[in-house]
């Protein structure tokens, strides 16, 4: 005796239609998580979040960490290579042994010894410089919106996107910007309106622009607006 069948088989060779789960089963979780990616992360922050202030970014150093690395280098080897040449019987070097006498002989207020000595000292200050400052001064630090994402933004660029939003004031001929690490200066020229008026939403505009560029420290604004000169 055969059992019944609920459905009848599709004769081969022709397609079956998969089932299709309900908006109900989906939302019971009966069925496949079909959600999209966007979902799996979490929304981003807002402006006024992520933390206090960002420090500056480090520089790497290569150029000078790379020249101290082959001065180094170099002396090691020559004086390396003079003590296995004194331990072969052979005598030391010229440069070693007329260095020694004049270091021996020289007094200490002597005009060669005071610039070598000012020479090394600049030099180890400088060395000391580059490893306490972070450098990069022309990145800017953005505010963090995520704990493991951090980002800067060059001053070119900011001073780029705050020229472009200065030109959309009515009444601006032309607009210079130079962002610095806590000021932005904004020279503009203004041509058919009153020049209280141009600074005034001058004033506004770049304002809500400094803000949207969501830097960590937001520059200080400086407006100057002026007429251009007369021609002739």
């Amino acid at each position: 005796m055969s059992e019944p069948h609920d459905q009848e088989q599709p004769p081969e060779g022709s397609t079956q239609r998969l089932p299709v789960l309900d908006e109900q089963e989906r939302r019971n979780g009966d069925g496949p998580d079909r959600s999209d990616a966007s979902d799996a992360h979490e929304p981003p922050a807002e402006p006024g979040e992520g933390g206090g202030r960002e420090g500056r970014f480090w520089s790497a150093r290569r150029v000078p960490a790379g020249v101290v690395a082959l001065l180094l280098l170099g002396l090691t080897g020559l004086f390396l290579y003079d003590i296995v040449s004194v331990r072969a019987g052979r005598p030391g070097m010229y440069w070693r042994r007329e260095l020694a006498r004049q270091l021996a002989e020289r007094p200490l207020d002597d005009t060669w010894v005071l610039v070598g000595a000012g020479v090394a000292a600049a030099l180890g200050l400088w060395l000391l410089t580059l490893a306490a400052t972070p450098g990069l001064r022309s990145v800017l630090p953005m505010r963090r919106a995520h704990t493991e994402v951090r980002a800067g933004l060059h001053r070119d660029a900011a001073a780029i996107a705050l020229r472009d939003r200065a030109m959309e004031v009515a009444g601006v001929q032309s607009a210079r910007v130079r962002v610095r690490r806590r000021r932005a200066d904004v020279r503009a020229m203004a041509h058919f309106r009153e020049v209280d008026d141009v600074r005034t939403d001058l004033d506004a505009v770049l304002a809500d622009a400094v803000r949207g560029l969501g830097l960590s420290r937001p520059p200080s604004l400086s407006v100057r607006v002026r007429r251009p000169g007369r021609k002739g």
